[in-house]
């Protein structure tokens, strides 16, 4: 979250004049992020969250929007999407595409413990049986065909190894996904990037998974490695921490009992997330937008955590 369009507590005065939500009482921007332009909105009548669209076009949203309001209806703790008088959640201010959905309790935990991770690892996997009746379709859109368009447009940013990991990882991922064993893998509408700093913790009850806006059709066990590759690692080397990991995968395993290829894959599938991130991060820093308050990420961090994904599966298939 960032804030690309700068907003006045007239205009949003004038855009809540559309619902049943009170008056406006306080308006912040919100400074974390990367992608759209989100505000905190307090009105008499609660709290919620005010995003502009920057990236995605209006066609695209009621994926999300949809999405979450499809998770809230199974008491997964998202934030719901607010309709206006008129019934529906997909708004515009500024010639941009917006919605206001609920603000949830409690604050991210940047320091995890193994209680976290399992209860991420639970939210998860219910999560993932939510969703397998929701009817909507989009790709990922981090996914490989993004990456396939613009790693060339980032590699001649790079050093001579980091070309080369970069290039070698993409090819290894395409051959991958032409497997008949990945497409046989379980998939949905995924969250597609549940970091630390995208959960919520209210007296250490995991309260909320929010920023869904990255969300899409993927595999489950691509979406358990995004997680994964977050909340279990040691910084700064991205080595998997042994508790916290098997924290997750066993309080996922009780709702959902991974696949015998998921398990065969998920190291696979660390790569994969490790790759989406250090791509988007490098186009995030070298193909950089104007933002007011942007705070890009630091792409060195997941390239770390690719090269020990990689050198732990070399290390797993070589000869003993």
């Amino acid at each position: 979250m960032a804030v690309f369009t700068p907003l006045e507590a007239n205009d949003v005065r004038a855009f809540l004049a559309g619902f049943d939500l009170g008056s406006l009482t306080e308006l912040q921007g919100i400074a974390s992020g990367i992608e759209n332009t989100n505000y905190f909105v307090t009105t008499t009548r609660g709290c919620f969250v005010l995003t502009l669209f920057e990236r995605l076009r209006s066609e695209q949203l009621p994926f999300y929007l949809r999405l979450m309001h499809h998770l809230a209806t199974h008491t997964i703790p998202v934030p719901d999407p607010m309709a206006d008088r008129e019934g529906r959640i997909l708004h515009e201010i500024k010639h941009k595409p917006a919605a206001l959905v609920t603000r949830l309790p409690g604050r991210s935990e940047l320091q995890p413990d193994p209680t976290h991770c399992a209860q991420i690892g639970t939210c998860l996997a219910r999560m993932h049986l939510a969703a397998v009746d929701f009817p909507l379709q989009q790709p990922n859109l981090r996914g490989l065909a993004w990456q396939r368009e613009t790693v060339p447009r980032i590699v001649p940013y790079l050093n001579t190894e980091q070309r080369a990991l970069l290039e070698a990882e993409l090819a290894y991922q395409i051959a991958l996904a032409e497997d008949p064993a990945y497409s046989r893998l379980p998939r949905s509408a995924v969250h597609a990037d549940l970091f630390r700093d995208n959960a919520l913790f209210d007296n250490g009850v995991l309260s909320g998974v929010f920023d869904w806006y990255f969300a899409g059709c993927d595999t489950w066990v691509f979406d358990l490695a995004v997680a994964l590759n977050d909340w279990c690692i040691v910084q700064p080397s991205g080595v998997l921490d042994a508790e916290r990991t098997q924290a997750m995968i066993s309080a996922y395993e009780q709702v959902r009992r991974l696949r015998p290829e998921e398990i065969a894959l998920l190291p696979a599938a660390l790569r994969a997330a490790a790759l989406r991130f250090w791509a988007s991060r490098l186009a995030d820093f070298y193909l950089p937008r104007d933002a007011h308050l942007l705070k890009p990420h630091d792409p060195a961090h997941f390239e770390r955590v690719l090269r020990q994904r990689v050198r732990a599966a070399q290390a797993k298939h070589a000869p003993v």
